[in-house]
Formats: C-alpha cells, sequence, structure tokens
C-alpha cells in the first residue's frame, strides 16, 4: 500500500513517468472527487495521483470539491500528500519558472466548504494550523532540489485568493503588506483539510508569472503557459529525485 500522494494542479494534470497499474471511482460523504484516482509506479514506488481541476483542466479553482478530494486520498491509506500548483510571483528576487516550497499561508478564499467538523458533532474542534505545510515533507522537498540542483525559494507565505479571476494591481500590494511572497487560487482549504485529517501535507509551487502590477503591461496567458511549461519540467524533476527519499 502506497502512502504518498500527489495532487496536481495547472499543468499537471498527468505524470508522464507514472506506470499506471489502476483507476478506482470513489463516492465520499462529500460529493465527487475531482477525477478517479490513479494508482502507479514512480521511480520505483507505489504513489496515487490526482489532478484538482479534473483530467481535462475544467474546474476552477472554486468549484474544486476539495473535502471529496482529500477524504478520497485519506481513504486509501495515504499519510503523506504532496501538491503542485502554479502561482503568481509578488516578490522581487522569485523568478518566472522557478519554485517555491512554501511554509506560510494566508487564506483570503470565501464560500468554500473548509472543514470536516461542521455536522453531527458531539463537540466543537478546533485544528492546531500554526505551522501549515509538514516540516518532515518540505525538509524532504528542499533535500530533493538540492540532489536535483534545483533552485527553490524556502520561507514562502503563500497568498490563497478565490479566483478565477486574476488579481487587480492593488490586492497584489495588499497581499504583499501582509507579507505573501506568491499567490495563488488552490492552497486553501485544501492545507487545512488535509491537517484535519492528520495528513502531512506540503507544496511544490511553480512561478508562472509576475502577479498583477509587478511587471510592465498586462498578463499575458501565452506568456503564462510557456512560463508554466519550464516550470513543469522542473516539478517532474524534483519529483524524480525525491520518491527515492520518501
Amino acid at each position: 500500500m502506497t502512502d504518498l500522494a500527489i495532487i496536481g494542479g495547472t499543468g499537471l494534470t498527468t505524470l508522464k513517468a507514472l506506470e499506471v497499474t489502476r483507476r478506482e471511482v470513489v463516492h465520499t460523504p462529500f460529493g465527487e472527487p475531482s477525477c478517479p484516482l490513479t494508482y502507479g509506479q514512480l521511480c520505483g514506488k507505489e504513489v496515487v495521483f490526482l489532478p484538482r481541476h479534473g483530467p481535462g483542466h475544467t474546474i476552477p479553482p472554486h468549484k474544486i470539491n476539495y473535502r471529496a478530494n482529500l477524504w478520497a486520498l485519506h481513504r486509501t491509506g495515504v499519510t503523506r500528500v504532496l501538491a503542485v500548483a502554479a502561482v503568481g510571483g509578488i516578490s522581487a528576487h522569485l523568478g518566472v519558472s522557478e519554485l517555491a516550497i512554501p511554509d506560510q499561508i494566508i487564506d483570503y478564499t470565501w464560500g468554500r466548504a473548509h472543514t470536516f467538523f461542521e455536522e453531527d458533532l458531539r463537540q466543537v474542534v478546533h485544528v492546531d494550523f500554526t505551522y501549515p505545510y509538514s516540516a518532515e515533507l518540505r525538509d524532504l522537498l528542499l533535500k530533493a532540489a538540492a540532489a536535483a540542483e534545483l533552485k527553490v525559494a524556502d520561507r514562502v507565505t503563500y497568498g490563497a485568493t478565490q479566483g478565477p479571476r486574476l488579481e487587480t494591481a492593488a490586492e497584489i500590494d495588499r497581499l504583499e503588506r501582509d507579507g505573501c511572497h506568491v499567490v495563488g487560487m488552490t492552497g486553501m482549504p485544501e492545507a487545512a483539510l488535509a491537517r484535519e485529517l492528520e495528513l502531512s501535507y506540503a507544496a511544490i509551487t511553480v512561478i508562472v508569472n509576475r502577479a498583477a502590477g509587478r511587471s510592465e503591461g498586462l498578463i499575458e496567458m501565452a506568456s503564462l503557459e510557456q512560463n508554466l511549461k519550464i516550470g513543469m519540467e522542473k516539478v517532474r524533476r524534483l519529483l524524480e529525485h525525491l520518491i527515492p527519499l520518501a
């Protein structure tokens, strides 16, 4: 039985190197996950893969059933979840197509089902979220990055926004004042739900553009897609070095 799951984001709807062994349709008390779970061998170890936007990248960030996705993965018996996501870079020192391993998160989302603990409770449940990402899993990612000779940014705060629209320049100014270094749309409630299920959770973020107001002109989708392609190749290299350590 595998203990590692990978959640793919924009640009990672499939794992090219994954030797698929089976797929499983999972029904949950919280509705349907983004798609069936894919089991396979990656670098000699079994993993479970789930693209959060669906196999055709058709589910927008605010419509993802995060609870069903995490519950389905937890049901398989995995104990660790590695999430991959595309983000915009806020801080000047973060370049496009680079990778960042966040250690903190600020939640600006709204209206999303964000907890498993809200119905038929014997008592109110509070979960510590001081450090939202697994220190052990982050350490493995940083070691794998060093082995792969990949530049990654550490000590990064992820600002989770609602989407699906991109942010205004003023909103990015606010996020920077709040201490955010990157901005994305899928980091929450995914990280918190993983914590509620006692899953070790960490994220690899790919900086695909300079955030609004941080470069001249508007954000061009063609440029974003090219940066995403370059960044995802780095993610695949990182995973190749991570899996043997995991």
